[in-house]
Parts: structure tokens; C-alpha cells; sequence
């Protein structure tokens, strides 16, 4: 699954390269950090997505766990986990957010 990145953040990647850089490496470092396989890794950082109750960051953990070949269950289940955690409201928009991104695909 390939996508286009954001329009703002090319923006921004085209103004400042090097801080964009620096992003890219602090996330290959993060990700490389610790134990978790890349599975694991993509269905956290969509937990924290979710917890934010960003749309833009839960799109993007979407995007990104798709492209690592995270089926749409395991994806699901992460937003139906956030009902007892973040509410019913906030884990309801996030289904929705998440929905959004299965549907293309």
C-alpha cells in the first residue's frame, strides 16, 4: 500500500530538510530501541494514536501498519481496546478514524 505524504509536511520538509531528517532518524532510532517486532510496534504506536485522539496520527498509524502487513483485525481490535480506556466517544471517533483508512485499502 503506498501513499502520499501530507501536503503541510512536504511543505515543511522542503523548508527545513535538516529538521525533517533529524525527525526521520529519531524515529528509525525510537523504533529500533527496544524489543518489539515491527507488528508490535506499528499496533503500539496506533494505541498512542488513538489516545491522543488525533485523526491525523490515527491515519498515519493506519497507513503505516498496513504497509507492514497488519491485518484489519489486529488494527480493529486496537480501537475497540480504547473503549475502556479512553470512553466510548473518543474510542468511537477513533473507530471511525480507523474505518476511514480500512475501507480504502
Amino acid at each position: 500500500m503506498s501513499y502520499t505524504l501530507p501536503a503541510p509536511f512536504k511543505e515543511i520538509a522542503r523548508e527545513y530538510p535538516d529538521v525533517c531528517n533529524a525527525f526521520e532518524n529519531l524515529g528509525t532510532k525510537c523504533h529500533d530501541a527496544g524489543p518489539l517486532d515491527e507488528r508490535a510496534r506499528k499496533l503500539a504506536k496506533l494505541g498512542i494514536a488513538v489516545g491522543t485522539g488525533s485523526e491525523g496520527a490515527v491515519h498515519s498509524a493506519v497507513r503505516n501498519a498496513l504497509h507492514a502487513d497488519v491485518p484489519k483485525e489486529e488494527i480493529m481490535h486496537v480501537g475497540i481496546l480504547a473503549i475502556t480506556t479512553v470512553g466510548l466517544p473518543h474510542a468511537t471517533a477513533a473507530i471511525t478514524w480507523i474505518k476511514d483508512l480500512l475501507e480504502e485499502s
